[in-house]
């Protein structure tokens, strides 16, 4: 199987010929010995615990059998992607998201992609993830999923050149944003030169555009629109990112017992009596946003919530029901929504697909799983899936007894061998498989910052990059092309100062 390094052009590194991007990086890494890469990963993991840059792993236990809460792993090695395939790359996610929020409006409302008989019927109004409570609701701009993460991978072709391709499209909740930000943190601080010599485009504005997307969805009377975060709480896996945003924003984190409906209207409880609320960016799953509606048990949502939301009154970011166009079982009919809805061919292409509830593919998926990566729809955070070559035959006699049970819950890919980009691990400078993901918002436009968050498996050979499951994270850079190098640069290091953000 071909394999692609984002640094090297060939394995292993050792006289392996750099590529151009990262030649520059490569002079400065030379020189650096190795007790201080030690040490500066060593100061990096206690900055991040002082911080509190943790998640919860749900399920596991400390020796005392408390619930466990870990630090992602940081890689001081930065991945590295030249100014020209990020602009292909951003064109193509913003394409793909435009698409993806054009067919969740035509889903909610004409069905237009139905009755054109692109997808069937069934695979939209019987997955778990569609809400009939959203049938006809507008959302300010059309816009669903004003916050998407789209997980790329890049894989060899035949020549062994990379090609990016689109892995996944998280449009619920998606997290990792807060990591992305405070790994270029860590990097200004630890290395302050390499932002001097190269010029790599800044993220930190990200907070800012959020705010921007979420004040842009607000009800069209709200002149200064009160904008809140409503997190499940403490114990929630991705609580340092909700409290992170929240304070980065300058606005309230809020939990569904600080929310209150009356007459129609969302209200906070503050000290000064009620706030109204006018938009909320929630980071709660559907059924536990109103008891009154979906999980009549949640005690982390607010009742007539929906009921607000319906009227009008109050915006939720990301909607309701945006969960039906993630879907793994979906995720192979977007390239025809691109087709469908823009006219236009895709720029970002998908793994190829085969969708276990159609006969042929259901045979071949059986016939080959030993080759191929094997998904639940409804799974996520790298759970729920079978990587063929990496399992054992008695996982696969069970997996397929899984599928055969169930087809229509299951997707199959080919294991594609996801690029590697060195890191630093204990036994030096070695090669690891990893992701990206880009965060892409949507409001009155669709933008974003030039990056994303990088993951990267830590254990050698694995293909499973979820902090959930031993991943790490390292700092993306997007190298600006060169031009009016003298106004530019100073701009740059004004944005970049490692002591403002320090």
């Amino acid at each position: 199987m071909h394999k692609f390094d984002e640094m090297y052009e060939q394995l292993p590194y050792s006289g392996a010929a750099i590529r151009q991007h990262y030649k520059r990086y490569d002079q400065w890494l030379a020189k650096q010995p190795g007790e201080v890469m030690r040490s500066r990963r060593e100061e990096a993991e206690l900055i991040f615990r002082r911080v509190g840059i943790t998640f919860a792993v749900y399920g596991a236990k400390d020796e005392d059998g408390s619930g466990t809460e870990r630090l992602i792993p940081f890689d001081l090695l930065p991945r590295i992607i030249p100014a020209h395939e990020w602009d292909s790359m951003e064109k193509g996610l913003v394409q793909r998201v435009t698409a993806l929020n054009r067919f969740l409006h035509d889903v909610y409302h004409d069905q237009e992609i139905i009755k054109a008989g692109i997808i069937p019927a069934e695979q939209i109004l019987n997955n778990a993830q569609f809400r009939p409570e959203m049938m006809g609701v507008n959302v300010p701009h059309n816009v669903y999923s004003n916050i998407a993460g789209i997980d790329i991978v890049r894989a060899p072709d035949a020549q062994g050149n990379g090609e990016y391709y689109v892995l996944e499209d998280n449009l619920r909740v998606p997290s990792g944003v807060s990591y992305m930000l405070e790994n270029r943190k860590m990097m200004m601080r630890l290395f302050p030169e390499l932002f001097n010599q190269n010029r790599i485009a800044p993220v930190a504005h990200y907070p800012d555009l959020l705010l921007e997307t979420l004040r842009a969805s607000a009800p069209p009377a709200t002149a200064e629109p009160t904008v809140v975060v409503l997190t499940p709480g403490m114990y929630n896996s991705a609580y340092f990112e909700h409290a992170f945003l929240a304070q980065q924003m300058g606005i309230e984190l809020v939990e569904g017992q600080d929310l209150f409906v009356k007459d129609d209207f969302v209200y906070m409880r503050t000290t000064r009596g009620p706030k109204r609320v006018d938009v909320i960016y929630r980071r709660v799953d559907d059924d536990f946003l109103d008891p009154d509606v979906f999980r009549s048990t949640s005690t982390l949502g607010t009742a007539g919530l929906m009921r607000a939301y319906s009227a009008g009154n109050v915006v939720i970011c990301n909607a309701v029901g945006t969960g039906v166009a993630d879907d793994k079982s979906i995720y192979p009919y977007v390239p025809k929504m691109i087709e469908f809805y823009l006219g236009e061919k895709p720029i970002l292409k998908n793994v190829p697909t085969y969708m276990c509830r159609n006969k042929d593919e259901l045979q071949y998926t059986l016939d080959n799983m030993k080759d191929l990566v094997v998904k639940e729809v409804h799974g996520a955070g790298g759970y729920g899936m079978l990587i063929g070559p990496a399992a054992t035959q008695a996982e696969i006699e069970d997996f397929k007894k899984a599928v055969i049970a169930k087809p229509d819950g299951y997707i199959a890919q080919p294991t594609l061998s996801l690029s590697t980009s060195p890191t630093f691990v204990d036994a030096g400078i070695a090669p690891r498989h990893i992701d990206l993901r880009p965060f892409v918002l949507s409001g009155k436009e669709v933008q974003m910052v030039p990056g994303g968050l990088t993951r990267v498996a830590l254990k050698e050979g694995s293909l499973v990059v979820n902090s959930s499951q031993g991943g790490g994270t390292k700092d993306t850079w997007i190298l600006e092309a060169e031009r009016a190098p003298k106004a530019q640069s100073q701009s740059q290091s004004q944005s970049q100062s490692p002591s403002a953000s320090a």
